[in-house]
Order: structure tokens, then sequence, then C-alpha cells
């Protein structure tokens, strides 16, 4: 789980199975404890929706904020990750 803000949206697009797919760019910042000290995390990640909320979300506006549920895998290059989203709610 992740809580984040949608801050790039690519055109959707369509795989050879016609399946819909859905690159963005989430963003999540917070404060976590770690050695008795705050600690503030900031990043983003590349991600991707397919299927029925790739519709959904590519809908939705850049800002937009929310809980997103997948798992993080490498890319077909093998050099970086990618969070798979699998669900989403927006606030």
């Amino acid at each position: 789980m992740l809580t984040a803000s949608v801050v790039e949206l690519h055109p959707l697009r369509y795989t050879p199975a016609g399946v819909p797919a859905l690159n963005l760019t989430l963003a999540h910042e917070s404060q976590v404890q770690e050695a008795q000290a705050l600690r503030q995390v900031q990043f983003e990640v590349a991600s991707v929706v397919l299927g029925p909320l790739a519709d959904t979300l590519a809908q939705q506006p850049v800002g937009s904020r929310g809980v997103f549920t997948g798992f993080m895998a490498n890319r077909r290059n093998r050099k970086s990750l990618v969070f798979h989203i699998q669900q989403f709610s927006l606030e």
C-alpha cells in the first residue's frame, strides 16, 4: 500500500491483446521515526495500471491523492522498478 499523489499521467494505451494500460508517476511524502529522530521521506515511483482500472485512473486529474495497492517488479530492462497498481482509492 502506498499513499501518494498522481504527478504525471501518460496517455492511455492498449496492449497488443487490447487491454487498457496506463503509465503514471506517483509521489509520496511522509515522516517516519528512525533511530529516535523524525525523518522526512519523499520519493517518486514509476507506476502502471492495467485493465478497467486504467480507464478509471486515466480520467483523474494530475494532483489526485489516494491509497494505491499493488506490487513492485523489475522493468523489462531489469535496471529499475515499477509499481503495478492493482487497486486504488482516491481521497
